[in-house]
């Protein structure tokens, strides 16, 4: 109740479309499991495939679709106006939507069992730290916590706490104090900021999402520990990614893994062929970028990602001794940054035009303000410490630290939140997918 409160407090009515979810996935889950024909049991599968997937289609992408319909209407000669779309995208749809399609695909394979009460499913899908921007948090990880009294620890709650701190230094300091600025004047108008302010802003932007989308997680799985429930890491150190299939396995952990699990697997993987597992690896990139958003943008930074998975396969069967040894590692972790931060371009920019534009002004000449070499230093620190960090974790940094580091570490995240609060108002990143 206390999570659906929480969801309705942003617009009651969705929390209609919430219930709904729950409730037929919760349905169809326990017939898939009872039904002992395998052709009856596809076929509640997929209907909860075609309900979810309805709704997730109809809210995210119907004025996508009637732009693209209007737009193929008019290259035939037919001229089409379509009406007004002015529907709100519930908040959080694609999340709750993903975790709910966990719990119905794992059921028809056997993998958990469909035994779960109802209100013990209701809060799976609706619990408050999950709810709204992921972690994308499995049936498989989350129910068998749910099906057992919580308690919170004295260690739990502190370190669950901790995160939240960090989360909102990532937050409120570096996402929006020192990067987001920046990287909207660039992106706002690109010819104003040639050269390094356009590089600053190139690279401003991953600073940004990393560390304004990492944020919330960190808020989400300490919150989530304060209760008791411990959810998986989504993210590990993504920036110093030994190459493209390695930032994968730790950036946005809980989507990747998903679309692996119940997109590119069930394709085939990488069993039928060479062209096969490239076409898979493309097609789920591809439907990974449009999973983010209603625009070509995202398909395009889909594709590219798509692109760079299929060459990196290609070079580790060509070239292996190219990714071996020290001076090697070096190379390709700087290629896979500079890559990867080049294809946040079609991500951030709202058209191909503005794309192009960022990109271009990259190339004259000019210099930075104060605040684009800030930014720039921050994207480098980041960068440099998650390459030193990259095989370690926050456990077990922290418990390297001694007592006082770690409080110091902690009072020093809370000051800057608080001398960071009170500017403009920004939501997080990824409330809008």
């Amino acid at each position: 109740m206390a999570s659906y409160l929480f969801y309705a407090a942003w617009n009651p009515p969705y929390l209609l479309i919430l219930i709904f979810s729950t409730v037929l996935d919760w349905w169809l889950a326990r017939r898939i499991w009872y039904a002992s024909n395998p052709a009856h049991r596809k076929l509640l599968l997929l209907a909860s495939l075609v309900a979810n997937l309805s709704l997730l289609g109809f809210f995210k992408y119907g004025s996508f679709a009637l732009e693209n319909a209007q737009a193929l209407l008019a290259l035939a000669g037919v001229s089409y106006v379509p009406p007004e779309w002015d529907i709100v995208l519930p908040v959080g749809i694609s999340f709750y939507t993903f975790a709910s399609l966990s719990y119905t695909i794992d059921v028809y394979r056997r993998e958990i069992e469909a035994d779960t009460p109802i209100l013990e499913y209701a809060l799976f899908v609706a619990f408050f730290p999950h709810l709204v921007a992921g972690p994308i948090v499995r049936a498989k990880v989350l129910l068998p916590q749910i099906a057992t009294a919580r308690e919170a620890t004295k260690d739990q709650l502190g370190w669950g706490l901790t995160l939240v701190v960090l989360g909102l230094f990532c937050k409120s300091v570096l996402a929006d104090a020192c990067l987001a600025p920046v990287v909207d004047a660039v992106y706002g108008m690109p010819e104003a900021h040639p050269g390094l302010g356009a590089v600053a802003g190139i690279f401003g932007f991953a600073g940004q999402i990393y560390f304004d989308f990492g944020g919330y997680s960190l808020c989400a799985i300490g919150l989530a520990l304060c209760f008791g429930y411990a959810f998986p890491d989504n993210f590990r150190f993504p920036y110093g990614a030994r190459g493209f299939s390695d930032f994968w396995r730790r950036w946005h952990i809980s989507l990747s893994t998903w679309l692996r699990d119940y997109l590119y697997i069930p394709l085939g993987g990488n069993r039928r062929g060479e062209w096969r597992t490239c076409r898979n690896l493309m097609l789920t990139m591809l439907i990974g970028g449009l999973w983010h958003g209603a625009s070509w943008m995202f398909v395009a930074w889909g594709g590219l990602h798509g692109s760079y998975l299929i060459a990196e396969r290609w070079l580790r069967r060509a070239r292996p001794r190219w990714f071996v040894g020290a001076p090697n590692d070096v190379v390709v972790t700087l290629v896979t940054f500079l890559l990867v931060c080049l294809a946040w371009i079609p991500f951030r920019a709202p058209d191909i035009h503005a794309a192009v534009g960022v990109l271009a002004a990259s190339f004259h000449k000019g210099g930075a303000t104060q605040a684009e070499w800030l930014a720039l230093l921050v994207v480098a620190a980041s960068f440099a410490w998650q390459w030193r960090v990259r095989d370690s974790s926050l456990e077990e940094m922290a418990n390297e630290w001694s007592g006082l580091v770690r409080t110091a570490a902690a009072a020093a995240c809370m000051i800057g939140v608080f001398l960071a609060s009170g500017g403009d108002d920004r939501a997080f990143i990824y409330f809008q997918f």
